[in-house]
């Protein structure tokens, strides 16, 4: 899959369709058999994981870059997650690509944030911050994120040609469809149980407060 300046054009027009998401629309998932072991079990490509390793909650998202309601979410939701959770050693976050439509251009701005090695996370970031910006044009919207950085227009070109890398993170999402049913993004497995949508912050700490009391 050479995600050329070409295709990404080819998704003009249509990334702005999503939309924002509701904050607080997030729904429990059907009952359904996780194996957490599974779960948590990288693919070949290695996880990208935020927190300490021994948090006693972890939350693993499925999420794209062409997701309104995954922007929404981490806009409005993630900073208070980062802060109160991540960054005090009681949530450990595992992100995982999920593409959706556009394809091309979701799988590039994941391609990218794979690129950057340790700056998978601030890419991201900023992939749903500038969303509404660069889904008008998402080639030069992608090029100005990733020059910021520290990518040149030859790393950049190279980046999105890497075959490989754009068929593995296809196959991140092939195995959160076939194993865990994800179907729709954002879609949050925490400590094994599934919720669908939009989590607000009022969402998050009814949900994780019990768990850490627990724990």
């Amino acid at each position: 899959m050479n995600l050329t300046r070409r295709r990404l054009i080819a998704g003009l027009g249509t990334v702005a369709l999503a939309g924002p998401g509701i904050i607080g629309s997030v729904r429990p998932a059907a009952a359904q058999e996780v194996n957490l072991a599974d779960l948590l079990k990288p693919g070949p490509m290695g996880d990208k994981v935020l927190g300490q390793e021994n948090a006693p909650v972890t939350i693993v998202e499925y999420a794209s870059v062409t997701c309104g309601a995954c922007a929404a979410f981490h806009t409005q939701t993630y900073p208070t997650l980062k802060s109160k959770y991540i960054e005090t050693g009681k949530v450990r976050l595992i992100m995982r690509e999920f593409p959706t439509n556009p394809a091309p251009v979701s799988i590039a701005g994941f391609m990218l944030a794979r690129c950057s090695g340790d700056k998978y996370f601030p890419i991201l970031e900023a992939l749903f911050d500038q969303q509404r910006s660069w889904a008008q044009d998402p080639y030069n919207g992608f090029l100005r994120i990733a020059r910021q950085a520290g990518f040149t227009q030859e790393s950049f070109d190279a980046c999105l040609k890497d075959n490989k890398l754009a068929e593995g993170i296809q196959d991140v999402a092939n195995r959160a469809a076939q194993e865990f049913r994800v179907d729709s993004t954002p879609t949050f497995f925490i400590n094994g149980k599934k919720y669908v949508g939009v989590l607000s912050v009022a969402d998050l700490e009814k949900i994780l407060e019990p768990l850490l009391k627990s724990s």
